[in-house]
């Protein structure tokens, strides 16, 4: 009976796998195709082929796709650096600290997950727009510098830190921000990397607000580049739009992979525990 269980479970996730990995087969199956053999209706996987490795050549060489990555990794890296800065002093304060209107704080704190970026999308337009801050690297980065996610996470990893090491320390003479910085920072690496993974994936892949204030070309995101790629370069060819889209993808997966045994470290150790 056991045996029979796990083997359920394992075509269960089988299935599930296929699933959620056939679009992406065909993805990069349709990037190694020339135009030709894409519009033939066959659905094999295997390029009949080597004429669609001239599509990689084509996105890399001939169009903006690097620059687009370029202005990715930089708006990735400024937000993820500004987040970290802001949510560790402030999950650090609710998690171990006792002040008056702490738990009015932890409330404001989840209240803000509940608000997506759309409800807020048209003050903070308008104000960009009045500060003449449209169209720049700061209208992609400013909005996102503050992450109630970030400060809920780390708090919920601060907390299972014992409060016998922190006592410690200040009898040793610590204040709270060498508490902070010497001893609990270099712990916070796995909850570091599992956030660094969730925020880089949202950012990277967000379209929505590089499509309303960013206007010239040169400063486009690798989404908001793949819509002008596809329709002011590419057109009908979709051979060079899905190549473009597994060079988008790659350096998320290569992320990932990398950070994979930190990012499960963080989760298990209890940065999502209630």
């Amino acid at each position: 009976m056991k045996l029979l269980t796990v083997s359920l479970r394992f075509a269960l996730l089988c299935v599930l796998a296929i699933v959620f990995l056939a679009p992406f087969a065909y993805m990069l199956a349709f990037s190694l195709k020339s135009a030709s053999e894409i519009f033939s209706g066959s659905l094999s996987l295997l390029p009949s082929s080597l004429d669609g490795f001239v599509n990689y050549s084509s996105v890399l060489f001939e169009r903006p796709l690097l620059l687009y990555l370029m202005n990715g990794a930089i708006v990735c890296a400024a937000i993820l650096f500004f987040q970290l800065l802001f949510a560790l002093p402030c999950a650090y304060a609710v998690a171990k600290l006792r002040f008056a209107g702490r738990e009015l704080v932890l409330g404001l704190v989840l209240l803000g997950l509940l608000i997506p970026i759309q409800v807020t999308a048209l003050p903070i337009y308008a104000g960009f727009a009045q500060l003449r801050l449209l169209d720049s690297y700061a209208a992609l980065v400013l909005p996102f510098v503050s992450s109630a996610f970030a400060v809920f996470l780390f708090r919920q990893f601060f907390r299972t830190m014992p409060d016998d090491l922190l006592d410690a320390a200040r009898l040793d003479g610590l204040g709270e921000l060498s508490i902070m910085l010497r001893i609990l920072l270099p712990l916070t690496l796995p909850a570091a990397t599992a956030f660094g993974i969730f925020s880089v994936v949202s950012h990277w892949n967000d379209l929505f607000w590089p499509l309303v204030v960013i206007q010239s070309p040169e400063l486009n995101t690798p989404p908001l580049g793949l819509i002008y790629f596809r329709s002011a370069e590419a057109g009908d060819r979709y051979g060079e739009l899905m190549a473009a889209t597994v060079v988008v993808t790659v350096p998320l997966v290569a992320a990932f992979l990398l950070a994979q045994r930190r990012f499960i470290e963080g989760i298990s150790l209890g940065a999502l525990k209630g």
